[in-house]
C-alpha cells in the first residue's frame, strides 16, 4: 500500500483531499504545517482552531495527523524575501514562495522522512504526464486555479505530487465534503 502525506490545513479542500485518498486505498497520513504566529480578535491562535479541525476530520476518516512547525523557516524564507521585495518596489507574491521554499521544499523533504511514496495538497490544479515528465496543468474550476502559485514546483518534486480536487469544481468539493459529513465542510 502506497502512502501519501497530505498537507492539512484544517480547510475543506484539504479534508476531502485526504478522504478521497483513503477511499483510493491509499494509507493517508495528515501533516499540518504552523507558518506564522497569528491570533484573533478573541486572543485565540488561529492555527490552532486549524489544527483541531485537522484533528477532527483525522479522527473522522481514521487517519494519523502531525503538527510541524515551520515559523521560523517561513519567516526567514518567505516573509523576508516579500518584504526585501516591497522595499526595491516590486511586487513579489509570498504564496509562490510559500509553495517553493515551504510547502513543496522542507514539508515535501518532512514527508519523504515520514516514508511518503506521495504528497497530496488541497490546491486546484491537476497533473499530467507525458512520457517521463509531468506537467502542471489548470485546475478544472475555472475561479480557483491555483496552478500559477506552483509554477516554480521542481520536476523531480512535482512527480511525487498528488492534487485529488484538482478536477472537481469547488461547489462538488463542498458538497462531497457535506456528503461524507466532514467537520470542515462549510469552512
Amino acid at each position: 500500500m502506497k502512502t501519501v502525506v497530505v498537507g492539512m490545513s484544517g480547510g475543506v479542500d484539504s479534508s476531502l483531499s485526504a478522504l478521497l485518498l483513503k477511499q483510493q486505498g491509499f494509507r493517508v497520513i495528515g501533516l499540518f504545517m504552523k507558518n506564522w504566529e497569528e491570533k484573533g480578535e478573541d486572543g485565540v491562535c488561529k492555527a490552532a482552531e486549524d489544527f483541531l479541525d485537522v484533528q477532527r476530520v483525522a479522527a473522522q476518516i481514521d487517519i494519523p495527523c502531525y503538527n510541524i512547525q515551520f515559523v521560523q523557516e517561513y519567516w526567514d524564507l518567505v516573509f523576508a524575501s516579500f518584504l526585501e521585495g516591497i522595499q526595491q518596489g516590486l511586487t513579489p507574491n509570498p504564496d509562490i514562495l510559500c509553495n517553493r521554499e515551504i510547502k513543496f521544499h522542507l514539508f515535501f523533504q518532512k514527508a519523504k522522512a515520514l516514508g511518503a511514496d506521495f504528497v497530496a495538497t488541497g490546491h486546484y490544479c491537476q497533473k499530467g504526464e507525458v512520457g517521463n515528465h509531468s506537467l502542471l496543468l489548470k485546475g478544472h474550476d475555472p475561479g480557483k486555479d491555483q496552478s500559477y502559485f506552483l509554477y516554480t514546483m521542481q520536476q523531480t518534486v512535482l512527480k511525487d505530487v498528488l492534487f485529488p480536487i484538482g478536477h472537481l469544481e469547488k461547489k462538488e468539493v463542498r458538497r462531497l465534503a457535506a456528503l461524507y459529513d466532514l467537520p470542515t465542510a462549510t469552512k
